[in-house]
């Protein structure tokens, strides 16, 4: 599953790169407790539990995994079990099982919580709700909590959608933020723990460790750092770019593409015609605000099939599905939510009956219940983007104030 593609040399030093040769005094001569997964590695590809365990600098005394297990390796929403470290011994506690949050048992005789995972830069991106809910259990019990930053791989500029709404808090919507964030993990974590989103308002001590040579405007392959794939169905930049928008479908009776190479970038069901499809899609195009810009779109058929460690019981497996594949021109000009929506309201003008919008689940997506209600209603895309104008504006002004880089 961890397709790792070779870079070019390296112009960005993550967080991991830089604890030991320049923060190693965070961590001397403490037992550290690591959340981390896969992709937790330096530049080199030493992976950071490798690197602090034979360091000599600081004991390794527990590990914590988000979904997909600290290997990487269980498919998406599947439970993990509490487990050992092959070759450390010490104890790997799921926070993707009976429990999402450390309690005050794992993180007894931890000195201090170290944090190196890869996000995606969607708020449904559940390695970033793990993130929020360590930095609460680290505050509870008075551990500090180092994170090891890294890119948002869609860069740091763009941030769009509705801000999550109260009654729609999940697992998949832990923070009240929009799904497009443009900020890095540890500019979140600041943000959160600075403004008090933490439960009771508490605040964690927390330490981000930056990165040294990144820029907001820098896509992942430009920063010179191996793609690890984040989680089994993310196995390349150009799904990660569309995906913010096009998890939308997952929460509906299309298929979103998982059981295929393409998650995310085939989207299609047995019932559908690309044609009608693309037709509807060429009615929103605009000149400015294109929600379909920097795309193209092209008939496609596929059949998802259940794929180990990857896909498991996909919508419509086995059966063919008919739709539109997704590629990628300008993405400089992508505006993941908003295609993500405008594919759904031409789904939904093609076949207002077989395109249904299952509640709850459409709903933890978006954040909104009124993005549904409008689809539902017919509605251009254009008036369910200006919805959430003002929410945008005041979270652009909120996150500037924790910018580590520019």
């Amino acid at each position: 599953m961890q397709t790792i593609l070779s870079p070019k040399v390296s112009i960005v030093k993550t967080g991991a790169d830089r604890l030991l040769s320049d923060f190693s005094d965070l961590i001397k001569n403490k037992r550290v407790g690591i959340l981390t997964n896969h992709t937790g590695r330096l530049t080199d590809g030493t992976h950071i539990v490798n690197a602090i365990a034979e360091s000599g600098i600081a004991t390794l005394a527990a590990l914590y995994g988000p979904e997909h297990g600290i290997f990487g390796d269980t498919p998406d929403g599947t439970v993990v079990e509490h487990a050992a470290h092959p070759r450390y011994r010490v104890p790997i506690f799921s926070l993707y099982g009976r429990t999402h949050k450390p309690t005050k048992e794992m993180l007894e005789g931890i000195d201090v919580l170290v944090c190196d995972i890869q996000d995606v830069g969607a708020r449904f991106y559940t390695f970033i709700s793990t993130v929020a809910l360590a930095l609460e259990a680290a505050a509870e019990c008075n551990v500090p909590f180092i994170i090891l930053d890294r890119p948002n791989p869609i860069r740091g500029l763009c941030y769009d959608g509705p801000v999550r709404e109260q009654p729609l808090k999940s697992f998949v919507a832990w923070m009240p933020i929009p799904v497009t964030h443009g900020l890095t993990i540890g500019e979140l974590a600041q943000l959160w723990n600075e403004e008090g989103w933490l439960a009771g308002s508490i605040r964690a001590r927390l330490l981000v460790v930056p990165m040294e040579g990144w820029r907001r405007d820098m896509w992942y392959d430009e920063t010179g750092i191996p793609w690890v794939a984040p989680s089994p169905n993310m196995q390349r930049l150009s799904t990660a770019i569309v995906y913010p928008g096009l998890c939308f479908v997952e929460g509906t009776s299309i298929s979103e593409g998982r059981g295929t190479a393409s998650p995310f970038e085939l989207i299609g069901a047995p019932w559908a015609d690309p044609e009608k499809i693309l037709k509807e899609l060429t009615t929103f195009e605009t000149p400015v605000e294109n929600p379909i810009g920097g795309i193209v779109f092209s008939p496609s058929e596929f059949i998802p099939k259940e794929i180990p460690g990857v896909a498991s019981a996909p919508k419509y497996g086995g059966e063919r599905c008919r739709g539109i594949k997704i590629e990628i021109t300008d993405r400089n000009a992508v505006r993941a939510v908003r295609l993500g929506i405008a594919i759904l309201a031409a789904f939904k003008r093609a076949y207002p009956q077989e395109t249904e919008l299952r509640h709850r689940r459409f709903d933890i997506l978006t954040g909104s219940s009124s993005v549904r209600k409008k689809l539902e209603a017919g509605i251009h895309p254009e008036e369910i983007f200006s919805q959430w104008k003002m929410q945008l504006q005041e979270f652009g002004r909120l996150r500037e104030k924790y910018f580590l880089y520019r």
